[in-house]
């Protein structure tokens, strides 16, 4: 059976290589913690949910920048190879984007990230169609989201992380947010915001509309192995859901349901089905 057409969307974010080291428990200050497994993977943000959304199904293009090193060319390959357009996706004269990854027994972790690349992001030359939706994030610096806000014609969320300030451009502009519970305490401007999605870790995750909860869904059980890129997973699922013209909290429940499945794989761009199949049964 034909799995139905998911919408446009384009990513403009973070691409890193993920350095990973799986250990029996995180070092404290100034401790050697032995006996680790090394994993390398594609990473950063932009790229996590680039990719996710393309293994769901969606037309996905990504606007970013990686060096002009190997590691920039496996990431360009790696994305192709994932089905994600990368012709926006930018080489530069920086190393690209590496993110040093802990993580232990009980999938904690800890992240060291060393941007390279990632800070020259630039829409020179990009546009977007009206019919894109665009999906965000702050790793990359804030004047580019401002840019993308001003120029986008289409739908645009923004996943705000890591926490910080945001002007009063992009809280009117901005029609979803999505941000986990300690990100929106560090930032009470979302109050006031069109649609915040708010994820609760094994709790699930609520959507609000100015503040109003207007929809919930609860968390699927896991396993979890590592949770280093279930948030992307889940920004990825809730914004194609939501295009799609699901309703809230279905969309919702298909999010939960894919960072479901994102935790219980070692990579941080696990495979997935078509956004379809984690959808509620009618």
């Amino acid at each position: 059976m034909t799995s139905p057409a998911l919408p446009s969307l384009v990513v403009v974010g973070s691409a890193n290589v993920d350095v990973t080291a799986f250990v029996e428990r995180l070092p404290t200050a100034g401790e050697t913690v032995a006996g680790g497994r090394l994993s390398r993977d594609l990473g950063g943000k932009g790229a996590n949910q680039a990719v996710a959304a393309a293994k769901l199904g969606g037309k996905v293009r990504m606007v970013g920048a990686v060096g002009d090193d190997a590691d920039g060319s496996w990431t360009r390959e790696e994305m192709k190879r994932a089905g994600v357009d990368v012709a926006d996706l930018r080489t530069v004269d920086d190393a690209t984007g590496t993110a040093l990854i802990v993580v232990d027994a009980d999938a904690e972790n800890q992240i060291a990230v060393c941007p390279g690349a990632n800070d020259h992001v630039s829409l020179d030359g990009v546009t977007f169609g009206a019919d894109e939706a665009v999906l965000m994030q702050l790793e990359i610096a804030l004047a580019v989201v401002e840019d993308v806000v001003a120029s986008a014609e289409g739908f645009i969320a923004l996943n705000a992380a890591p926490a910080q300030p945001l002007p009063e451009a992009l809280l009117r502009r901005v029609d979803l947010f999505i941000v986990n519970e300690t990100e929106r305490e560090l930032m009470p401007e979302l109050a006031e915001a069109e649609l915040v999605a708010v994820t609760y870790g094994a709790a699930g995750a609520a959507l609000y509309r100015r503040g109003e909860e207007i929809a919930r869904a609860d968390g699927v059980p896991a396993e979890a192995v590592n949770t280093v890129g279930a948030g992307d997973a889940f920004c990825a699922a809730l914004v194609l859901a939501l295009r799609a013209g699901h309703a809230p909290a279905d969309a919702l429940a298909a999010a939960c349901a894919v960072g479901s499945a994102a935790v219980s794989h070692l990579s941080s761009q696990p495979p997935f089905e078509h956004l379809s199949r984690y959808l509620p049964v009618a």
